[in-house]
């Protein structure tokens, strides 16, 4: 088992309605875990459009507003707020634009299904026609004639997310004449929070493992006694590559975070966390050796193995 802290912080975004209803989304945080396509998800549910409609975009410091770094357990929670909250900003704005077309009180215009819905009686304030629901789009292409561009804006600080917790099972075989190991079969569970894109959310939890089992099997620096590090590349410094593991089963438990709108909690950061001990406690059931150094490399092993193995055992 383990977990991690989970952050908040400051987090910005922009959305920008188009003309034909379209929408893009603008933060400050590059995509590093899918973190885009989540992001295009929560404006579309928050709009009603199609997903495909919302273009998602990462600015720079001269573009997007001030937005804290960028780290798998804060993006699609904190600044995926801000994201609601400038898609509510636009909602919010369409609403008051219907209502000027109905010349009734924005207070009484309501949102369903993606469309503001009039006050019963309600009236085309230039036809004088019943008034009927408007859509995302026709209301992004009368943009023009009830006060111009609509861009939603939000800015917060949102608070500590709350840890994360994960249990990894790690199934290991280990060779006691070379001292290697393989992994034979890697399950990872996690509490995820609401999983706003399934895939993704499991592809995180998969390279989070995969990077802690690197850690306990192999990742380690080598330094000559002048201080220079002597495996400096990547032919020499072992991370494990796709042929070096199994498929990396993963278990979403949903827990929905109260802190966000839509129950979000950080997911890249928890899963790097319990490798190292499931890997630890792996070989110790396989060697019947309790390992307290990583990584767990073949001459770490074997060595070990050596040390704690009677005499007589070795001749027997």
């Amino acid at each position: 088992m383990g977990f991690w802290f989970n952050a908040g912080m400051n987090s910005s975004a922009t959305v920008t309605l188009n003309a034909d209803g379209s929408a893009a989304v603008v933060t400050g945080n590059p995509d590093i875990g899918g973190t885009r396509a989540a992001q295009a998800i929560m404006v579309a549910e928050e709009l009603g459009i199609p997903v495909d409609r919302v273009r998602p975009g990462v600015g720079d410091t001269d573009s997007a507003a001030f937005t804290d770094l960028t780290g798998g357990s804060r993006v699609c929670y904190a600044t995926g707020i801000a994201v609601i909250r400038a898609a509510e900003d636009v909602r919010e704005q369409l609403q008051a634009r219907a209502a000027k077309i109905w010349n009734v009180d924005p207070a009484a215009v309501t949102w369903r299904d993606g469309s503001a819905v009039p006050p019963p009686g309600a009236k085309e304030a230039k036809s004088g026609a019943s008034a009927k629901p408007l859509d995302v789009a026709a209301l992004a292409s009368r943009m023009a004639h009830t006060g111009g561009p609509v861009v939603g804006r939000a800015s917060l600080y949102a608070p500590m997310a709350g840890p994360g917790f994960g249990g990894h099972i790690c199934d290991l075989e280990v060779d006691p004449e070379t001292g290697r190991s393989r992994v034979v079969r890697y399950t990872a569970f996690q509490d995820v929070g609401k999983a706003v894109h399934p895939s993704y959310v499991e592809g995180q939890m998969q390279g989070g493992a995969a990077q802690g089992i690197g850690w306990a099997l192999n990742e380690e620096y080598f330094y000559n006694r002048d201080g220079v590090m002597e495996n400096a590349g990547f032919l020499d410094y072992r991370m494990p590559v796709a042929s070096d593991l199994p498929m990396i089963e993963t278990v979403l438990i949903e827990v929905a975070n109260p802190l966000h709108p839509y129950g979000v909690r950080g997911v890249g950061e928890v899963p790097i966390v319990p490798p190292l001990a499931a890997v630890a406690n792996a070989m110790r059931a396989a060697t019947g050796v309790r390992f307290t150094e990583l990584p767990l490399s073949p001459s770490r092993v074997l060595e070990q193995i050596a040390a704690e193995t009677p005499i007589e055992a070795i001749g027997a």
